[in-house]
């Protein structure tokens, strides 16, 4: 079975990967992540992830292994919303958000150098109203400053949200099921590491 290297920064993503057992390496993979001129969301967050995938590769201290990569995007009336510039930008896009329905895309993409494979799950994220007091106070928390679409889910701006349609794995930035078939794909199995596995007993 070849070593598996994450090309991502994201503490997220790292931390869903521990909780499927896979175990892994963290390769530096840094890309140009402006949009192409007409590019679609989807076909952004696709390029991204395999271009990071590649780049991960193409950094990675041995030769036989594969490379996971992947890139999310929150996505607002066919607006891709980045990551906040400042306070202000932080705030504008929670207050798009806010009492609406948005789409968040992650795409996924593993390479072994033979071959390279992604995916793009699409998840649907609804907001309640937010006020404006309150958007100030989430953003001197520091959660959104390094979010794409200035929220984390898993974290405090969990209280905003009122429905969600898809995968909520996807949502923090790693849809766990699709990646786990991805890498099954290629040899690498989840449940790895025993610590992880919950215990197994007769009690009722």
């Amino acid at each position: 079975m070849n070593p598996l290297y994450l090309a991502s920064g994201s503490p997220r993503r790292r931390e869903l990967l521990t909780q499927i057992g896979v175990p892994f390496t963290v390769v530096s993979a840094p890309v140009d992540e402006t949009p192409l001129p007409g590019e679609g969301a989807e076909a952004y967050v696709e390029r991204l992830a395999r271009a990071k995938a590649e780049a991960g590769l193409a950094a990675a201290p041995v030769e036989r292994t594969a490379v996971l990569g992947a890139d999310t995007a929150v996505v607002l009336d066919g607006r891709i919303l980045g990551k906040p510039e400042n306070r202000e930008h932080a705030l504008a896009m929670l207050a798009d958000l806010a009492g609406r329905e948005h789409q968040v895309l992650t795409a996924v993409a593993l390479t072994d150098g033979q071959r390279c494979e992604s995916l793009c799950i699409a998840s649907s994220v609804r907001f309640r109203p937010i006020d404006e007091a309150e958007a100030q106070r989430y953003w001197a928390s520091g959660e959104p400053a390094d979010k794409a679409g200035g929220y984390a889910i898993q974290g405090l701006g969990a209280v905003f949200v009122t429905g969600l349609q898809g995968s909520y794995s996807a949502v923090v930035g790693l849809p766990l099921s699709e990646t786990a078939e991805l890498l099954a794909r290629f040899g690498i199995a989840c449940w790895q590491v025993p610590a992880l596995l919950p215990e197994v007993t007769n009690k009722r």
